[in-house]
């Protein structure tokens, strides 16, 4: 991943509740997260659902919109202030026409699938209590670095329910 955040020519610094895309807008980036956090969402007619989250150290982005070139679902907020490294599209282009390049990208883009299917079954599974574990054991980072109503909303649960976890 090293070799995709090289690429990166453009650094941004996004406040707090700061959007860095709205729903309708085509995502011609990736992002790098230096430093701070960022939610990912959905607004449904009822409320926002948080599906993933991104903070130091992770590459984010919205897969949808950035590989067929459409508008995506899809919010990203800062949750706190945030500094991000932005590739373009272009540049990810460039960079894939050598082969060793292009290898690393499909290592990438296996890891986002993996992701996201391990998204999928914390989604599925019926216990609030499996729920938590699941995340706590994958992502322990998760719980130092988000707000718990985050966290709450993305385990699909109230936030006292997720305090009553974390307490037993």
């Amino acid at each position: 991943m090293k070799e995709i955040i090289e690429l990166s020519e453009k650094t941004i610094t996004i406040d707090r509740n700061e959007f860095l895309k709205v729903k309708g807008s085509i995502d011609t980036n990736m992002y790098f997260i230096v430093s701070g956090s960022l939610r990912i969402f959905v607004l449904d007619e009822y409320e926002e659902r948080t599906i993933r989250f991104g903070y130091k150290e992770n590459l984010i982005v919205s897969l949808d919109s950035f590989l067929t070139g459409k508008p995506s679902d899809l919010f990203m907020q800062a949750i706190k202030k945030t500094v991000i490294k932005v590739v373009s599209k272009q540049q990810i282009n460039k960079f894939l026409e050598t082969e060793s390049n292009r290898n690393l990208w499909i290592k990438i883009l296996e890891n986002l699938v993996v992701q996201q299917m391990e998204r999928e079954v914390d989604i599925l599974t019926n216990s609030p209590k499996e729920r938590y574990e699941r995340v706590l054991k994958r992502s322990p980072q998760l719980f130092q670095e988000i707000p718990n109503r985050h966290i709450a909303n993305y385990l699909r649960m109230s936030a006292e329910t997720l305090s009553r976890l974390k307490k037993s």
